[in-house]
């Protein structure tokens, strides 16, 4: 069986994501679509609007055959490493392409960038340190860099999110030395950002998560830019007692967990460099929500995204050296099945002797540095229920199976 690879996060699965499921399967010529699914915090430091079961259930229904998790330490981290980690886990399934959306659209620009970029990547560092000491957040910096360095009209535009993604799922492969092919597809309608419902069918996950939020009863509005088969799990997550899931409702915990730590503990989270912790502590004993409190904290050299990473590593209590030991492998050391389809299943049985790490559907009793990191976040998750429905699904981590979707 011939498979394509997806890096997603599905928050939540809309008339895009269907798109490029069907697009990708088609570009590769493939039986089966694997799916490697962020789990409960995203790339962009925020958490998932609803559980990963709820939106790996999403994921089957809107054409996935098989959705296995990317490990925490590698979907709440910058491009770089939730590429390589997500890279890693699509290499060890054994999937023949990997295709990922992008602005630009074209795989042949993609591989030239690089080689442009490898070719000058003395001079690349060199621009963008630079451009950080000028002030300017590290993506900035990146863009800056980039066009000093002059490339071709046809090159990827790197200020443009789904491009930098693809430039470095480009990177992960070749640093990994992985005999994946890879290709991309033109995202169409909507920008990546935009927090506005188009008029078509195609909105962003931005757009939706935000018309969800606002009006948290009545998802009716995303009817149109969504599957049908999204809008039931919705409304049934609902019915069943559920609430998004966002910043917001985690603000106490995080405010607790920060103005009771010391300085110096502080200072040992992961992704606080630089004295930012001080700034951090500081400001959050002012501001009364999340985002009155990050819009303090931003600076020009500090995107909204970079802190709110810093906040989620707080938040699950990630130290730097827990940081360390999860990616001294440099890549995913298990693999997590979240969900299946007869093919997807299939798929697995084929494939499964040539695996040279484990495959699990439940955490097992013994970690690995990435599964405890896995179980913390589990664990932070789920701090914003009632007692009694948090236990339920801390226990739910080890209990239940993959979901099984005939």
């Amino acid at each position: 069986m011939k498979a394509v690879g997806l890096i997603v996060e599905y928050n939540p699965f809309h008339n895009g994501h269907q798109y490029h499921v069907q697009a990708a399967k088609k570009a590769a010529n493939a039986d089966v679509v694997v799916c490697v699914m962020s789990g409960y915090f995203l790339q962009r430091g925020e958490p998932a609007l609803l559980p990963r079961r709820d939106r790996t259930l999403m994921a089957l229904q809107g054409g996935a055959d098989l959705v296995v998790e990317l490990p925490y330490i590698f979907s709440s981290q910058h491009a770089g490493w939730f590429a390589q980690g997500a890279i890693s886990i699509l290499d060890k399934l054994g999937v023949d392409t990997v295709c990922f959306g992008s602005e630009h659209g074209e795989i042949t620009p993609f591989i030239k960038l690089l080689d442009f970029l490898e070719t000058k990547s003395q001079t690349y560092d060199t621009y963008i340190k630079k451009f950080s000491k000028q002030g300017y957040s590290f993506p900035k910096a990146a863009s800056l860099a980039f066009a000093k360095l002059d490339p071709d009209k046809d090159c990827p535009d790197l200020s443009q999110p789904n491009n930098v993604l693809g430039y470095h799922y480009m990177r992960a492969i070749n640093y990994l030395n992985c005999s994946i092919t890879p290709e991309t597809i033109k995202r169409t309608a909507s920008h990546y950002h935009d927090k506005n419902l188009s008029g078509s069918s195609i909105s962003s996950a931005t757009s939706i998560r935000r018309s969800l939020i606002e009006d948290s009863k009545t998802p009716e509005k995303i009817h149109n830019v969504v599957p049908a088969s999204t809008f039931q799990v919705i409304q049934d997550f609902l019915n069943n007692g559920g609430h998004y899931y966002n910043w917001e409702q985690y603000f106490c915990f995080l405010q607790a967990k920060t103005l009771t730590l010391s300085s110096a503990f502080l200072s040992e989270i992961y992704e606080a460099e630089e004295g930012l912790h001080h700034r951090f502590q500081t400001l959050i004993k002012t501001h009364a929500s999340f985002h009155s409190f990050m819009t303090a904290l931003k600076t020009k050299r500090y995107t909204w995204t970079r802190l709110q990473r810093l906040a989620v590593q707080v938040l699950t209590g990630t130290l730097k050296s827990e940081a360390r030991l999860a990616l001294e492998t440099q890549q995913a050391d298990h693999i997590r099945v979240l969900g299946m389809n007869s093919s997807g299943q299939a798929y697995l049985n084929q494939i499964k002797k040539h695996i040279d790490i484990p495959v699990f559907s439940t955490l097992p009793k013994n970690k690995t540095p990435q599964q405890q990191l896995d179980e913390k976040a589990a664990m932070a998750y789920y701090t914003v229920l009632p007692p009694s429905m948090r236990k339920i699904k801390w226990d739910h981590e080890y209990k239940q199976p993959p979901i099984i979707l005939n």
